[in-house]
């Protein structure tokens, strides 16, 4: 049947789940997780689950769902049940403060909070601050971790019918936001289509990993990133392949401990992570067996060329480095299996197009140093309620990408740096508007700029330089009690690695910091 006004239905629930149990694979295993595993046709069911016990509390096409959960099943059920009846899901970083949380809730508008216990638990004290939240859903196995005015997500789901029919969707619906940092320290919420996940999955995991169903990924990156969810969640689920959850925090040691347990073959990280793990061999002098492994990715950061070397000597299997964005959903230019070029980004994924361009907009030759900007239809619609700033990054087919970029003859992509001030520190992006907040916020502090440097491993780090207020005297206790107090107020990977006291700051005649002058002391 044809209705006046409703586009082909698309979903993309049923895209990537409903498909793959209707073409055999109900019974592979979709989800491994803590020493169990779920099949597809559990995975299906448990999503509908979800899905119906949403739409019984009131859910409606369009109404955002924020889902601050641990890499879980509950965060798959969570994302997909909410995709399924045409809400739209919104996964949040897990490692943020409560008043992080209070924006993303009111910024979006979230009807709907999905929460493991340990983290509402953090946050209930504000509840009343919550100005759209109706429902609130705890993911706990716990009874007595249900408090007044919310909901066991567990319980309420196991009481819904298995079945539930996918809403009139349509390919350029929104399905799902991500928030990314932006240059005031305030976080923007990318929104993505319907079709984003699927586009993505058929031009990189297909053919640029060449994944099949036989492939069993781990993403050390966490699903409410866009890297990771394309790694830990919509690539495996899009090939009909397995994906392995790992709720615990990062670290080399949980990460080689699952990849000798589960035994994937395409193991997604950060440069950071791949450095640390290779840091934990040589302090060891154990070597893991990464045997299973068939590729490693990297994204998040430019990868030091001497990671890739070491990381291939000690296990016999290489890093493909590339480079994506929040807004592109995942990675859009990267090296390839059988064509590598280390320090390089590689070279523009099928599907995708790339170009360097000068402040006009228009294309440079090779090898000299521009913006990039890029095109394919992955790209998000925009920024909400963010009109200027969408603007002026989509423009046409193109994303104006904020990084510095040059292409070489051979068609190779090489990273020269930011166009703005933000930094990635450990492949997540941090404003350094938002430390110099807290920073002032110090008892110490007069004055502040944040900017990134490199250090020993050829990565990025923040760097503060502070005056200091009268009294105060620079020390080396000093600089720990100031980095003590970020990482007490902000999410731990923001604190400054680098502070250095200085007597002022150099500044136009304005006030405005120059930045620059800052960054040419590192190299004086």
């Amino acid at each position: 049947m044809e209705l006046n006004g409703i586009r082909p239905v698309y979903n993309a629930c049923s895209r990537l789940i409903d498909v793959s149990v209707l073409s055999g694979f109900e019974k592979k295993t979709a989800v491994y997780y803590e020493d169990g595993n779920i099949t597809y046709k559990t995975l299906q069911t448990l999503v509908n689950q979800t899905a119906n016990m949403l739409k019984a509390l009131g859910l409606e096409m369009e109404d955002r769902v924020l889902i601050i959960c641990h890499d879980s099943p509950e965060f798959i059920y969570s994302f997909f049940g909410a995709v399924r009846i045409g809400a739209v899901p919104v996964p949040v970083n897990t490692m943020m403060q409560a008043g992080d949380y209070e924006y993303y809730l009111n910024n979006s508008r979230a009807k709907a909070l999905i929460v493991h216990h340990d983290i509402w638990k953090k946050i209930k004290h504000i509840r009343k601050r919550f100005i759209y939240v109706r429902e609130i859903l705890i993911i706990s196995d716990i009874a007595t971790d249900i408090h007044e005015g919310a909901l066991n997500f567990n319980l309420q789901i196991s009481e819904q019918p298995v079945e539930c029919q996918p809403s009139l969707t349509c390919y350029d619906d929104a399905a799902f936001w991500l928030y990314t940092s932006g240059t005031t320290g305030d976080p923007k919420g990318v929104i993505h289509l319907h079709h984003d996940m699927e586009v993505s999955t058929s031009h990189y995991a297909k053919k640029v990993l060449k994944m099949t169903e036989a492939d069993r990924c781990l993403s050390a990156s966490k699903l409410f990133f866009a890297y990771g969810m394309g790694g830990g969640m919509f690539f495996p689920l899009g090939m009909k392949a397995s994906t392995i959850l790992v709720k615990e925090k990062t670290t080399p040691k949980t990460m080689f401990q699952t990849i000798e347990k589960y035994k994937p073959t395409i193991f997604f990280g950060v440069p950071t992570l791949f450095g640390a793990m290779i840091e934990h061999v040589d302090q060891s002098g154990e070597c893991p067996d990464l045997s299973s492994l068939r590729i490693c990715i990297s994204a998040g950061e430019s990868l030091p060329s001497s990671f890739s070397k070491k990381w291939n000597h000690l296990f016999g299997v290489d890093i493909l480095d590339g480079i994506g964005s929040t807004e592109a959903l995942h990675i859009f230019i990267s090296n390839r299996i059988d064509d590598m070029k280390e320090g390089s980004s590689g070279k523009v994924v099928p599907g995708y197009e790339a170009k360097i361009v000068n402040e006009q907009g228009v294309e440079l030759p090779p090898n000299e140093v521009g913006d990039l900007i890029i095109s394919g239809d992955s790209i998000a619609q925009g920024y909400w309620n963010l009109h200027e700033q969408t603007k002026h990054k989509f423009m046409g087919k193109w994303f104006h990408t904020g990084d510095k970029y040059y292409r070489d003859k051979e068609g190779y992509y090489w990273y020269c740096g930011r166009a703005d001030d933000m930094l990635k520190v450990g492949g997540i992006w941090v404003s350094p508007i938002e430390i110099e907040n807290c920073l002032l916020d110090h008892k110490a502090v007069l004055e502040t700029a944040v900017i990134g440097e490199t250090n020993d491993q050829n990565l990025i780090v923040p760097k503060a330089f502070i005056v200091l207020k009268e009294n105060f005297t620079p020390s080396e206790q000093l600089k720990k009690d100031i980095q003590q107090f970020v990482r007490k107020n902000l999410a731990r990977y923001k604190y400054p690695r680098i502070i250095h006291f200085i007597d002022e700051l150099p500044k136009t005649a304005t006030g405005k910091i120059q930045r620059f002058k800052l960054k040419e002391l590192l190299h004086s």
